[in-house]
């Protein structure tokens, strides 16, 4: 059977695609480059707000026109969530929930395959540069605004070796970076009597993986003894710690455990320990009940805090959240002017962390060819910062030092080390 496999959202959600993608293959069946080709088509959704959920109704709706013949299957979180709204969608054959999302290759079992033409399939089932990995599911906290702790439920944790062996396979397919994904990271072994710090040192001390890096990990999770991990140059210098508010009242509303007090000793703390690290993060803005002075206060601690790259949400009501019955909801189009505001003040802030490494030489992992030039390849640093350089050479799935040489749209220019004199001139 040929399989499409499509995903919104989380990084969470691309692990596990990946891993269908990888169960699909070993199970003797094709991956499919369009949904064209495919007998079946698998969607694993997003509900974190209600944009997302309408990017998933309008993906399925178009998976469906680009292949009326095709099964088509819808999972993910806004499957779990709103099952009755995808069933009023014309052509979906199986809704699946993410308790079973991992029985999916079983689940297809019945399905049979249709006579298409064989053309355009992926032969590998993973991305060879950048694989993530699912470490755990699920999450006990209870923020006000958050949907995910309902639709993936308690806290449940991979067991360490499998972890580890998945990895080691990894490496041996030539990965080079791994991301270590979840609902709640940071929570990861607690229901297994294990820890977040011991799984890293046990992935850096087993695997000769060049490089691991963690997704977003909560503030209350990073305890100074997994910041002594960073001593290792593997692990990427770069932490993603949500912040959603720089209000300390708006904290207290949404339920976060820390003060924007706590917050910034913590980065500061970060800060001293991983020399020219990345700090990025999340804020929401018009959360129910921020007044124009909250939104002040959030605005100038974000300015202060000064980070690498910054992800603006506006504040969308979730059912079943307690956010969502709160009163004083914000108006959207106050909500869409705070969010211009901040955004504006996100780009500049990444800007001014960029230019720092202006002339610097850095380790550049490169992953693709630009489609309509393929001279061009962009790649990432350890520390999070996306670099573009031109090269007849191919570099996919290479590590090379790269001098910064400039400022782009989202990144910088780069040079590599081998390149440098062929190219030298051109920027």
């Amino acid at each position: 059977m040929r399989v499409y496999l499509d995903s919104l959202g989380c990084k969470l959600n691309q692990s596990e695609m990946e891993t269908l993608a990888r169960g699909f293959v070993q199970a003797g069946h094709q991956l499919a480059q369009a949904s064209g080709d495919a007998d079946l088509c698998v969607v694993n959704t997003c509900t974190v707000t209600h944009v997302a959920d309408k990017k998933s109704r309008q993906l399925i709706r178009r998976l469906r026109r680009a292949n009326p013949t095709a099964h088509l299957i819808v999972t993910g979180c806004y499957a779990e969530m709103s099952p009755q709204e995808i069933r009023a969608i014309d052509g979906v054959d199986l809704i699946v929930g993410n308790q079973d999302k991992e029985r999916l290759v079983e689940l297809i079992g019945n399905f049979k395959p249709q006579t298409l033409n064989f053309k355009n399939f992926r032969a590998l089932p993973l991305r060879h540069t950048r694989a993530f990995v699912k470490i755990q599911d699920g999450c006990n906290n209870r923020c006000a605004y958050c949907i995910v702790s309902l639709a993936r439920g308690r806290e449940r944790s991979r067991p360490g070796q499998e972890i580890l062996a998945g990895i080691e396979a990894l490496v041996a397919a030539d990965c080079k970076e791994v991301v270590l994904t979840g609902v709640h990271v940071g929570g990861y072994g607690m229901d297994l009597g294990a820890s977040l710090g011991q799984l890293v040192e046990d992935i850096l001390a087993e695997t000769t993986l060049p490089r691991l890096r963690l997704s977003s990990i909560e503030p209350w999770d990073l305890e100074p003894s997994l910041l002594r991990l960073w001593e290792n140059p593997r692990l990427c210098r770069h932490l993603h710690l949500p912040l959603q508010s720089g209000c300390d009242a708006t904290l207290q509303r949404m339920r976060r455990r820390y003060t924007t007090s706590q917050y910034a000793d913590l980065v500061a703390t970060a800060r001293r320990l991983i020399p020219d690290l990345a700090v990025t993060t999340d804020v929401i803005v018009g959360f129910p009940g921020e007044t124009a002075e909250e939104f002040a206060a959030s605005l100038s601690f974000v300015e202060k805090i000064e980070f690498a790259r910054l992800h603006v949400f506006k504040y969308s009501a979730r059912p079943g959240t307690a956010a969502a019955t709160m009163p004083h909801q914000v108006p959207y189009v106050e909500k869409k002017k705070r969010s211009e505001t901040i955004l504006k003040l996100a780009w500049e802030s990444s800007q001014r962390f960029r230019r720092r490494f202006l002339g610097r030489r850095m380790e550049v992992l490169w992953e693709t060819a630009c489609r309509d030039d393929k001279h061009t390849w962009s790649g990432l640093t350890d520390n999070y910062i996306r670099v573009i350089t031109r090269s007849e050479r191919d570099l996919a799935n290479t590590i090379t030092s790269t001098r910064l040489v400039g400022l782009v749209e989202g990144g910088m220019r780069g040079l590599a080390c081998s390149i440098v004199a062929r190219w030298g001139e051109l920027w």
